[in-house]
């Protein structure tokens, strides 16, 4: 029982980092590349005639987004399974955090659905229907980022009662889960402050990215060699 449940901790390892190296690779596609370059802030005429342009670029950022969905749900198993051997209460703690999170996030994505049929519909006053889905999208999405920082805060604290991952991951995990449960906490109830919470995103980017992308490549290099001894 014992090398069983240290091959399945060594494979959700795998799996998890896999699957985190896919979601950063998707993440980049939809919101770094497509949503970046069809959405104008503030501007859903311009918004409108970009996506009505590109309807299969917007369509394949809803797919990338599906693709987001899934991994995380296979990080959520994958970080548990993991993490469990190590404080078991904690590492079901992480696992709900991420569910919830991959929940709030499938119901925004739900909304660019609701947009791409919209744009089907040459009705007067779409534009403005549309750009509300996307918002809608962009809001729910921000709320959720602020369960996603608690469920990493709770992975980095786990990481800091072990021996074997580094204590910089486990330390740049918990800053990135503060950084994005701030900023979106900031971004979602604080608005008259959109400017500082910005810049203040800006100077945070780099432990945001580090941190749960440098923990996904540790296992795959580390963690899928872990050993009952290593413990």
């Amino acid at each position: 029982m014992k090398v069983t449940n240290q091959n399945m901790q060594q494979k959700a390892a795998i799996f998890s980092g896999i699957a985190l190296l896919v979601m950063t690779f998707a993440a980049f596609f939809a919101q770094g590349y497509v949503h970046s370059s069809l959405v104008m802030d503030g501007d859903p005429a311009t918004t409108y005639e970009n996506i009505h342009a590109s309807q299969s670029l917007f369509y394949l950022e809803i797919l990338g987004w599906l693709v987001i969905v899934i991994t995380d749900v296979i990080v959520a198993w994958g970080f548990y399974m993991f993490l469990k051997p190590f404080h078991p209460g904690y590492a079901l703690l992480a696992g709900w955090l991420r569910l919830l999170y991959t929940a709030i996030l499938a119901m925004a994505v739900s909304h660019l659905v609701i947009a791409s049929r919209m744009i089907q519909e040459p009705v007067l006053g779409m534009a403005q229907q549309v750009m509300g889905s996307i918002t809608a999208f962009e809001a729910i999405w921000s709320f959720g980022l602020i369960i996603f920082g608690l469920h990493l805060i709770a992975v980095g604290f786990i990481a800091t009662k072990t021996k074997v991952i580094p204590k910089v991951l486990s330390i740049l995990l918990i800053l990135a889960g503060f950084s994005y449960s701030l900023i979106h906490f900031l971004y979602g109830f604080i608005p008259e402050v959109n400017r500082f919470t910005g810049l203040l995103e800006l100077i945070l980017m780099a432990p945001m990215f580090i941190g749960e992308l440098g923990f996904g490549i540790w296992l795959l290099v580390k963690g899928r060699k872990l050993t009952k001894q290593s413990r």
